[in-house]
């Protein structure tokens, strides 16, 4: 019977331990909507002012402690109730996705029973759309006027940042044709292909989270400078900034040389004479001396 009251107890201590419960939405929350996280205890008389958020940190790799801020679009407002915590975030983003908890920071209780259970939150967001050239880094991205000569290829890659893999469509003004692929390839690049060239992202789940950017392709004449096309403008701007570079290294050399040289000749020559002869008390080179020992010092 004895064991059996003490199992009892033990059960309902551990029970009363296990009920701490965190609460959020159950569906993802789409980028710049609002949403609260809810810590509270289910038939327990345990204090809530001793329970605190926490969320897990994918570059750590660890459970971190979560502290009401408000910084530019990163805000977090926690408020406490009688019966619960909240934590509210007024605009979701992709750097609030991630799992959640309510832990206690009663010292009677103990891992696991001081936690709930993780509560994944996931948000869909797409950022803005970018456009590289094949063969550039993609830092230099694509200019609204792309100038280049008759015959160039022009391969244009177009990516977005997104919580799932977007579908990507490209399409030129005028023309009825749509090219299902992130990546629009132009071969032998003729006047007739001139005009004006729209890349599209659309998120897989989420139809109102979609991208657009647009770009102007020009053909130069087959007797325009070199200089003129953005490949031209892009060499140019190169090698300018790279003799700016080499100009600026050898002015810094020539000042630090002769800055050295002037350092080393304004220095002059020691006087050590005193190392040469010795130095007698008699002499007018040392002090006066009431002595007349003609027996050198050193």
């Amino acid at each position: 019977m004895k064991v059996l009251l003490l199992a009892a107890v033990v059960a309902l201590i551990h029970g009363s331990y296990a009920t701490l419960l965190i609460k959020g939405p159950t569906q993802p929350v789409l980028e710049g909507e609002q949403f609260t996280l809810e810590c509270l205890y289910s038939d327990s008389e345990l204090n809530i002012s001793e329970v605190h958020f926490e969320v897990f940190s994918k570059h750590m790799q660890s459970w971190r402690t979560v502290w009401e801020r408000s910084w530019c679009y990163y805000s977090m407002e926690i408020e406490q109730t009688a019966e619960s915590l909240l934590l509210s975030i007024p605009r979701a983003g992709s750097f609030y996705e991630g799992h959640y908890r309510c832990v206690s920071d009663n010292e009677n209780v103990t891992a696991p029973d001081n936690s709930s259970q993780p509560l994944a939150v996931k948000v869909h967001y797409m950022g803005e759309l970018s456009l590289s050239r094949e063969g550039y880094t993609s830092y230099l991205g694509v200019p609204q006027e792309l100038k280049v000569r008759l015959g160039d290829d022009v391969v244009v890659k177009c990516s977005a940042s997104s919580s799932e893999e977007p579908s990507y469509y490209w399409n030129k003004d005028g023309d009825d044709w749509i090219l299902p692929s992130s990546t629009l390839t132009l071969r032998k690049m003729r006047a007739m292909d001139e005009g004006q060239y729209t890349c599209m992202a659309m998120h897989p789940s989420v139809e109102s989270l979609s991208k657009k950017r647009s770009f102007s392709i020009t053909v130069l004449s087959e007797d325009a400078a070199w200089y003129e096309s953005s490949n031209g403008r892009l060499m140019l701007m190169t090698s300018a900034a790279g003799v700016s570079l080499l100009v600026f290294i050898l002015s810094m050399s020539v000042f630090l040389c002769r800055r050295a040289k002037q350092t080393k000749t304004s220095k002059g020559p020691i006087d050590d004479r005193s190392q040469k002869k010795p130095i007698y008390k008699a002499s007018v080179e040392s002090l006066p001396s009431t002595c007349a020992d003609k027996q050198p010092l050193v």
